[in-house]
């Protein structure tokens, strides 16, 4: 009889647990021991004691790593990547129980307590009655599902599958995604040296309702892109005395955020699905300090989700929106300059990034351009968004003559949607997914794409028009602190499934994972996934 040490409901939910405990928010220290601890528990299985080569740490940034573990049956090529992301959200908003948030029995059984249970919302408190629910930070979204692939790993070299599994595990998934971008090159590397053939990309992310009330299980074919349109506006400083000799930015930042915020010219249709209305995810000025000098610069961030289009789609229907606004804008001043019978400091104009970058380097040359951007990026407390902001401000304190302007540009991240809907394994899969969870007595849906956003946007990336290089070309920190493998992406060419447990409340304190998706239902799904990746004519296949 073979010895499994996950291969149960209750070994599972031990393994769950364990790497629950194991504090990995983004951007801690324990992000960054995530890794090698994990390594260590991969080395407790037989298979990779006697083969310690497959299993490898990689290089994330910021002393973060990537983890690779590959079981390969020495006859196979044929691989399934099994992709998962450790870090989690902070957790400060558990409060009092704080402290407990990584500790999911404990925290389950004390959220029963009377002092604690009050304090639930209704839907929550009602599924911690029911007893089939675990609470805490990361249960859900999403160690789960890389418990789920070392289960999968385990049973793989344990029973000798004929196909090989690459569990891709990464830090990073709720920031910038740095774990998959760096990922995408290694797995491209392991591909070449290893002889592999990759079949399917498969993720684990859990399943996220589509409304409030929505309950309903579902497995996806693809998942949703975002993308982040930001503007700097310059104005003209005055003195709040004399108010009419200057232009505060927050009042031409207004004008294109009212345009911005649900405006259906950004929305995508696709499959049936549809994708969330933009809105801004940061507004403000830049001024530091109080004072009766009126704000001149200020920043704003959008969200756009996408299916089908391109970063130099965006850009130019963001270009299009931005100039209406300030035409808007421009209107609106000379009717105030009139009344109040003045000349005004000028019309404001529209600048994408690359064009003011053009006219600084013309102006300043490229060493003095440099040096200015190398002050803003070695400012460790600023991150990639500030960074690309102030990059933009820095450059248009030297270039005030272009003012009163609104610069147009991107801030990372951005997610490339993908889509294997019409693909015949995702076709397969998904009738087999459906069949299987209807003989476990339960229902799921397929969703066309993932709306939750995860790293499945690095794979099969498909641009023939080169849209990217508008992301490029008008992301200031591109190619310094952020960038995208977009060729290795585009080198990574096999279908993409989303099949992961069920929960609630992802990025609340009310996270939770419902216990028999994830322990029993689960398990019982992905290995029937896998092993119909190799079952020809009812049979499996011995290559």
């Amino acid at each position: 009889m073979e010895h499994y040490l996950w291969g149960t409901p209750a070994t599972l939910r031990e393994l769950l647990c364990e790497l629950v405990s194991w504090d990995s928010r983004t951007l801690t220290e324990g992000e960054n021991t995530f890794a090698p601890k994990l390594e260590s528990k991969l080395n407790e299985l037989e298979y990779f004691q006697y083969n310690p080569d497959k299993i490898a740490l990689h290089d994330a940034g910021l002393g973060r790593q990537a983890v690779t573990a590959l079981y390969k049956h020495p006859e196979a090529t044929e691989t399934i990547v099994l992709l998962s992301h450790f870090d989690t959200v902070w957790t400060e908003e558990y409060g009092v129980l704080e402290p407990f948030a990584i500790y999911p029995e404990m925290l389950t059984k004390m959220l029963s307590e009377p002092k604690h249970n009050a304090d639930l919302p209704e839907a929550a408190r009602i599924d911690l009655e029911t007893g089939n629910y675990l609470f805490g930070r990361g249960t859900m979204d999403m160690k789960m599902g890389l418990a789920l692939h070392m289960q999968l790993i385990e049973k793989a070299s344990v029973e000798k599958w004929p196909i090989n599994l690459l569990l891709t595990t990464v830090p990073d998934e709720e920031v910038n995604s740095a774990g998959m971008r760096a990922a995408v090159i290694e797995l491209v590397r392991i591909r070449e040296e290893q002889g592999l053939t990759y079949k399917l990309f498969l993720n684990s992310e859990p399943s996220f309702s589509q409304s409030p009330t929505d309950i309903e299980e579902y497995i996806y074919s693809g998942t949703i892109g975002k993308i982040m349109p930001a503007a700097l506006f310059y104005g003209k400083e005055t003195h709040v005395g004399e108010p009419l000799k200057g232009m505060t930015a927050n009042y031409i930042a207004s004008f294109l955020t009212q345009r911005m915020e649900w405006n259906e010219l950004f929305r995508e249709t696709d499959l049936g699905e549809t994708t969330p209305l933009p809105v801004s995810l940061q507004q403000k000025d830049l001024k530091l300090q109080y004072s009766t000098q009126t704000p001149y610069r200020a920043v704003a961030l959008y969200n756009v989700f996408l299916f089908k289009r391109t970063a130099a789609e965006v850009m130019d229907l963001f270009e299009r929106v931005a100039s209406e606004a300030m035409d808007a804008c421009n209107d609106r001043y000379k009717l105030i300059c009139n009344r109040e019978q003045v000349t005004g400091v000028g019309e404001v104009k529209v600048l994408r990034y690359e064009q003011l970058l053009e006219y600084a380097v013309q102006k300043l040359g490229f060493e003095e351009i440099e040096r200015l951007k190398q002050e803003t990026l070695d400012n460790a407390d600023w991150d990639d968004r500030e960074k690309s902001l102030r990059i933009v401000d820095n450059l248009m304190i030297q270039c005030q003559e272009l003012a009163p302007a609104t610069v147009l540009l991107y801030a990372p991240p951005y997610y490339p949607a993908v889509n294997s809907s019409n693909d015949p394994i995702v076709k397969q899969s998904i009738e087999l997914m459906k069949e299987t969870a209807g003989k476990l007595g339960n229902k799921i849906g397929q969703m066309h794409y993932f709306n939750g956003i995860c790293d499945l946007s690095y794979f099969n990336y498909d641009d023939d028009a080169n849209g990217w290089t508008a992301f490029e070309s008008n992301t200031p920190v591109w190619g310094d602190t952020y960038s995208i493998p977009f060729t290795e992406m585009s080198q990574l060419r096999a279908p993409v499934l989303n099949v992961g447990p069920f929960g609630k409340d992802a990025h609340q304190r009310t996270e939770r994972l419902h216990v028999d998706s994830a322990f029993v239902e689960m398990p019982v799904m992905l290995e029937t996934l896998v092993k119909s990746m190799y079952i020809v004519n009812g049979k499996l296949e011995t290559v």
